[in-house]
């Protein structure tokens, strides 16, 4: 099978119901499917090894992503964010490739790699012309590699995450019903095209017959205006997103959501403030923490909006902090907690979190990472209570190991974040001639407060955990460093406090 069939259904089912909004710009499903099918004629004759998007989002990305599933080529959507030098050697890994997308760039770094290269628009219009119409062609996708996704790459070159049709198919044949959305159903997405919350929004919605409302590049005002206009019912936005969001309808925005029934979130972790003022503002709406890697197809974890609503309101403490964890697995994966020599461990035993399914690739171009059961290391550090509810620590390679002990960055800034002028912190760990390591924390003071004292926060960390939990080095700094899917990047974090 290939995802390509997804597509290829709902363009059956409803030719003319709209699938996507970008730009102004409305498609059909049927539009889609003949655009894409253009793509596959104008790959074919390429020759390339590969489909690649240096670009935002919009139909070009959507186009790309199955005409290239359709001629059985791999989609590597890429980072158009990377400096010359990292997207240089990363655009010679791929070659030769039909690179959609920023033509001057590729041309000015990659010139000689041997890439077939189109604008946007070029790709575009050419893909609509290029499928006869009325004609019908015989091709044979296969179902090989999909997508490959490259990896962030912050202390290595980047790992090539392949992702099959099969894997792909299995996240979505096994969470979404086909033809599932009203016509007037429709999805806001806004995370960038290489990334596989961007991907797996795409197929789901497609399949779904969802109307896809694409908005390039976030900003909140945008993302409220286009919520409004497009009487938008679902959206998936990451942590800092949310919080611009919470920021501006609590400020001086005058949004109208009543259509917005559902909000997915994830890529990072959420602040439990943050997500308890989101439950506040939009008392109609439900919300969804989403959990999932590159190499698991997106989502293998859920905390649905019930729970949200019922962690709210409850008194009792265990039920109250399942609004920070990552829910309870998906039935079509299973999940383990393991320690360092692979013993499975049991309720609140913190661990290295494993997943098996079928959605589940753990396949890199250059190696496999599953193990002879078909588990996948994440790198995730977590635990599962005795309910069965998913909560994370961070990454592996982020825990603190002081004398031996091991320690979770993120139980320390849980504490930390309860101090009423501190609106955002960060542990990590830092080096100790007397300890090995030591916890370092770098802290930005809420908005209209003063500074919180260093004594005051090691004394608030001493009382709720333990001495060896208490910051050695405390540096304050006016925002930490977050990527463009907000996740919070510790290295720099580290450079900070050396610096």
């Amino acid at each position: 099978m290939n995802i390509a069939l997804l597509l290829e259904m709902a363009a059956e089912a409803a030719p003319d119901r709209i699938a996507l909004v970008c730009d102004g710009k409305r498609w059909t499903y049927g539009d889609l499917l003949a655009a894409a099918r253009g793509a596959f004629e104008i790959i074919q004759e390429s020759g390339v090894d590969y489909v690649a998007l240096l670009d935002e989002s919009s139909e070009a990305s959507m186009i790309a992503l199955f005409g290239a599933a359709l001629a059985g080529v791999p989609y590597c959507p890429l980072n158009y964010r990377l400096a010359d030098e990292d997207l240089t050697a990363l655009l010679e890994r791929i070659a030769p490739a039909l690179v959609i997308g920023d033509e001057e760039r590729v041309e000015r770094l990659a010139g000689d790699q041997g890439h077939t290269v189109y604008a946007r628009e070029m790709f575009t219009l050419k893909a609509q012309e290029s499928w006869p119409e009325g004609e019908d062609r015989e091709y044979d996708p296969g179902g090989g590699v999909a997508v490959q996704l490259f990896t962030s790459g912050t202390t290595a070159a980047p790992k090539a995450a392949i992702l099959r049709h099969s894997n792909l198919l299995g996240y979505i044949l096994g969470t979404v019903e086909f033809a599932s959305a009203d016509e007037d159903d429709a999805a806001l997405v806004v995370v960038p095209p290489y990334h596989i919350a961007g991907i797996s929004a795409l197929l789901s919605s497609t399949y779904a017959g969802r109307r896809i409302v694409m908005l390039p590049s976030f900003e909140p005002e945008a993302w409220l205006k286009l919520a409004e206009g497009e009487k938008v019912t679902n959206a998936f936005v990451v942590p800092t997103m949310m919080a611009r969001i919470i920021d501006k309808l609590g400020s001086d925005a005058k949004a109208n959501l009543a259509s917005l029934r559902s909000i997915a979130y994830g890529g990072g972790k959420m602040p439990r403030e943050i997500i308890e003022k989101a439950l506040a503002l939009m008392p109609e709406t439900g919300f969804t923490n989403s959990y999932g890697l590159t190499e698991t197809s997106s989502t293998i974890a859920l905390l649905g909006p019930d729970e949200h609503r019922d962690a709210l309101a409850s008194e009792d403490p265990k039920v109250r902090a399942r609004l920070t964890s990552l829910g309870i697995p998906l039935p079509t994966v299973e999940i383990e907690i393991r320690d360092e020599d692979g013993k499975v461990l049991g309720p609140n035993e913190p661990g290295e979190i494993y997943v098996r399914g079928e959605q589940v690739s753990g396949e890199y171009k250059e190696r496999s990472a599953l193990d002879a059961e078909g588990w996948f290391p994440t790198r995730d550090a977590g635990y599962m209570d005795e309910d069965g509810y998913l909560f994370l620590s961070g990454r592996a390679d982020d825990v603190i190991v002081r004398g031996g002990e091991n320690m979770s960055p993120g139980e320390i800034e849980d504490v930390v974040l309860t101090h009423p002028a501190v609106g955002d912190a960060c542990a990590v760990a830092i080096p100790s001639i007397e300890w090995g390591e030591a916890v370092g924390m770098a802290i930005v003071p809420r908005e209209g407060h003063e500074r919180p004292a260093e004594d005051d926060i090691k004394e608030l960390v001493r009382s709720r955990l333990r001495s060896s939990r208490v910051p050695e080095k405390i540096v304050y700094v006016d925002e930490l460093p977050y990527n463009e899917m907000g996740k919070l990047l510790r290295r720099k974090v580290k450079d900070i406090l050396a610096d």
